[in-house]
């Protein structure tokens, strides 16, 4: 079954880059980041950009709107996200709690729609 796992953390949470903690918590990826790949797992995963970077699209009554910046008025921002491949739920919240900003936000674990293929 395929999942993908959302991340999301408020900007401002969690160890900055060039803190004496940000080492540590990137060491955190790199690892889940091989784990999945060692374990078959791994299909994707990306962080993304700052949540100022977003532009939302949307269309009604057939004329696009867009907007600078993420659609949802939140504190915890989408940050990144995890495609894998499991053999069931469990092992995909097992590895979502293994993400490092777990620590500081929460982690939307979506399985994929398959449509016969």
């Amino acid at each position: 079954m395929k999942y993908i796992l959302l991340i999301y953390q408020a900007e401002d949470a969690g160890p900055t880059p060039g803190s004496p903690e940000f080492g540590p918590f990137m060491e955190g990826y790199f690892g889940l980041n091989q784990e999945l790949t060692n374990d078959g797992a791994m299909i994707a995963g990306e962080g993304l950009q700052d949540g100022e970077t977003a532009t939302t699209v949307t269309v009604r009554n057939g004329k696009t709107t867009t907007v600078d910046g993420p659609f949802a008025e939140t504190k915890e921002m989408l940050g990144g996200f995890y495609f894998i491949d499991c053999d069931n739920l469990d092992q995909a919240i097992a590895y979502a709690a293994k993400i490092p900003s777990a620590q500081f936000g929460s982690i939307e674990i979506r399985p994929i729609m398959d449509y016969g293929q």
